[in-house]
């Protein structure tokens, strides 16, 4: 972690726990570079330099003041203070001192062509990608032009594309702030995005992978038609190759410095027509996608390019579009059309829609599309966003199914097929029935086909798998609770108060020193009452802060208070804590206690316990402040420690309502492996017959004891069987991140009507 109080931080020292700084883009490379995932180096414009340059240039006021009474469904006037915004941050004077420290920054890192890509605080989170959202600067050479290149990602934050979908899920314009990360360029031979989970059918066992030559942006941006790979996430083994006849490819041009330093070159046949990327090559990129996918917990959506023999990572997101609708794979057989195919393509967002045609050469024609038409484009790109969201259906002549407008298309559940050559030569204003299903367009309006997808989707929608086992959430972000709430699931298992805490910047420490420790219980209890609020009556369980030394050392003012650890890990953290700082601890009490009064639905769980004696003087710590367990505040412990697992008896005997697995951690300890650890993350396995050892003696105890016992992560979710294990064994609930939460209720409903009966 670091302080949001710097211009400049430097991959190498941020981590995901660090979007409010860094953004989700900068947040995510940090993260891989300290995992020691190949990245090219680079360092990010903080948000703070962006909120100072708001401020000082005064433009937040007049930013403001313009935005007032904006309706973003004008197509006219979005487009007037978008250009407005934008030119008002492109021609305002970036203060000297920030100027000379992002191109100190820039030479520090070597000089040389460089990445400048935006990063906002809305994005790449698992409920909205927020993709494609803002701009990307490839090959910038040289200190000024970086320094204007970072301005224009500041002014892309006014695009109208990412006004229109910044609204459309429910974020203030300038409630988002903007980092921009800086990142040395690489020249691929070969580039692409890779899934590791299908994205249209939610398979967790299957990879998918597409690849063109040349820069990435040709297939993020939907510019070519790639190469289509299906892998088997299990046995390595390559399921499907689909290969694409390639004619030209995205690569840096002769004079970097130009308006458009990105050039076309063209591919003769026999060029373009050969794999993208070879057997080997495949399976060295499933390897990586695998081994960050374990990282995060959670599916991937990473982009990759592959240089000199060696692949980089260039980005990764939660996969944000899996659950939730119906899907190509639920959708069983459709009726006979009765009529041959005018075209056909790759299903990007699964549906059927039938309308008119109407042809959109540029986003700037996209008002001609009425409610009901047949979007059909050489590509959709983030512009299109307002007329997609109008659209019966999307056809478009290029792209792939990872292309940043096929992400939008599956958030926005409308039917869209990619690279469907002869697309644009379909006859404007023509009736045509989109499978994109199957990714074929039919003449005219087959109602049969229609009939049956809304058939498909209502029984989807209809369907409310109730479950014995509880199935809760993991979250941290306060601004997507109510999007969260929204969905099918019992309740918050796990608030993690990081995120909040990252935001606030500064150390509890240096609160209490200067007094001000009402400002920190107003800003850590702002976050947590807004979950408990979106979840009300259903259960939320707080986690006491469990920030080790060295992320802690981060926030400002940290440095000073934190011992240097060399294994955080295992040092100063948890339990321990509070006991040691219990003016810390309280700050926290505090706050559940004055929001309790409203929100009597928030409980507390206690982190990283070593022994009983700790447990107990946690407890007498709680119960001295006010809060006392009852039928309406229930305490609740983490199980992460193999002394927890031995000694749990004597733990449950201090008086606790509850236990919850914390697996990562729980494996970790008992294999003597670090989860960051890349040679030995094959042998990282929370299935592993030690591991489960201990969940069953966990379960069993509890069960006997009769308190409840979950389990916070990943695992029931990507693996049926260990979902009906923990179903046996007479778990209580199961608390997961939003992207996988009907899959895992899917999966634990199977699993109780094959042991329950």
């Amino acid at each position: 972690m670091t302080t949001d109080a710097q211009t400049i931080v430097w991959f190498r020292n941020i981590g995901r726990a660090d979007v409010p700084v860094a953004g989700g883009k900068g947040a995510n490379l940090g993260e891989m570079t300290r995992a020691g995932i190949p990245v090219p180096p680079g360092f990010v414009v903080s948000t703070s330099a962006y909120r100072q340059f708001l401020v000082g240039t005064g433009l937040e006021a007049a930013l403001s003041e313009r935005l007032k009474a904006l309706d973003v469904d004008d197509g006219g006037a979005l487009d007037l203070v978008s250009a407005e915004c934008r030119r008002a941050i492109e021609t305002a004077e970036m203060p000297r001192a920030m100027a000379r420290q992002i191109a100190d920054a820039y030479n520090e890192l070597g000089g040389g062509p460089v990445a400048v890509r935006s990063s906002a605080t809305a994005e790449d989170l698992e409920e909205a990608s927020f993709a494609g959202q803002q701009s990307t600067f490839l090959n910038v050479v040289g200190p000024q032009a970086v320094i204007e290149a970072v301005q224009r990602c500041w002014a892309s934050l006014f695009e109208a594309r990412a006004m229109y979908y910044r609204e459309q899920n429910g974020w203030g314009h300038l409630d988002v702030d903007l980092a921009v990360p800086v990142q040395r360029m690489i020249q691929s031979q070969s580039a692409g995005v890779m899934f590791t989970v299908d994205p249209i059918s939610g398979d967790p066992n299957r990879v998918v992978i597409e690849a063109a030559f040349g820069l990435g942006e040709a297939v993020v941006g939907g510019m070519v038609t790639p190469d289509h790979f299906e892998l088997d996430k299990v046995h390595g083994a390559i399921l499907q190759r689909d290969l694409a006849v390639q004619d030209k490819m995205l690569v840096r041009g002769p004079n970097p410095d130009g308006a458009d330093p990105n050039i076309w070159q063209p591919l003769t046949t026999f060029e373009g027509r050969r794999a993208k990327l070879s057997d080997p090559e495949l399976i060295e990129l499933l390897h990586i996608g695998t081994r960050i996918e374990r990282h995060y917990g959670a599916p991937q959506d990473i982009e990759w390019g592959l240089a000199d023999g060696r692949f980089y990572l260039l980005q990764t997101r939660p996969v944000t579009t899996i659950d939730g609708k119906a899907s190509a794979s639920d959708a069983g057989a459709p009726p006979d059309p009765g009529a041959e195919p005018l075209l056909s393509g790759a299903s990007a967002s699964p549906g059927v829609g039938a309308g008119r045609v109407r042809l959109i050469a540029d986003p700037s024609d996209a008002a001609a599309l009425a409610d009901g038409d047949v979007l059909v484009a050489e590509m959709t790109t983030p512009d299109f966003v307002p007329a997609m969201k109008r659209a019966a259906a999307i056809v478009t002549a290029k792209g792939g199914r990872t292309c940043h407008a096929a992400i939008i298309s599956r958030e926005l559940g409308v039917p869209c097929i990619v690279g469907a050559a002869g697309a644009t030569e379909l006859a404007e204003h023509s009736e045509v029935t989109v499978d994109a299903v199957n990714g074929l367009v039919y003449p005219g309006r087959i109602p049969a086909l229609v009939d049956w997808w809304q058939g498909k989707r209502s029984a989807a929608e209809a369907e409310r798998i109730e479950t014995e086992t509880k199935i809760y959430v993991n979250l941290a972000e306060p601004e997507i609770a109510d999007r969260v709430a929204a969905r099918h699931v019992d309740g918050v298992g796990l608030l993690r108060a990081e995120f909040i805490i990252a935001r606030i910047g500064e150390h509890p420490r240096a609160f209490v020193e200067s007094g001000r420790q009402r400002e920190y219980i107003d800003r850590l209890a702002r976050g947590i009452r807004q979950i408990a609020s979106e979840f009300a009556p259903r259960p939320v369980v707080y986690r006491a802060t469990d920030f080790k030394t060295n992320e802690y050392a981060g926030l400002e003012g940290g440095a000073e208070h934190e011992p240097n650890e060399e294994n955080p890990m295992i040092g100063y953290r948890g339990a321990a804590r509070y006991i040691a700082e219990p003016e810390l601890f309280q700050l926290e009490l505090q706050a559940i206690a004055e929001i309790r009064q409203d929100h009597p639905n928030l409980h507390l769980m206690i982190p990283f316990v070593r022994t009983p004696a700790e447990l107990r003087a946690v407890l007498a710590e709680i119960s001295g402040f006010g809060l006392q367990r009852s039928d309406d505040f229930k305490i609740w412990m983490m199980v992460e420690v193999p002394s927890n697992v031995i000694l749990l008896d004597q733990f449950i005997d201090e008086g606790i309502d509850g236990v919850s697995i914390g697996s990562n951690d729980l494996t970790q300890l008992t294999l003597g492996i670090d989860r960051d650890s890349e040679r030995l993350a094959a042998s990282f396995d929370e299935r592993d017959p030690a591991v489960l050892k201990s969940i069953e003696s966990v379960i069993a105890t509890a069960n006997r004891r009769g308190v409840t016992v979950s389990i916070c992560g990943q695992g029931p979710s990507e693996h049926p069987d260990l979902a009906e294990r923990l179903v046996s064994l007479g778990i209580t609930s199961i608390s997961v991140t939003p992207d996988v939460i009907e899959r895992t209720r899917r999966l634990v409903g199977d699993a109780e009507a094959r042991v329950l009966g």
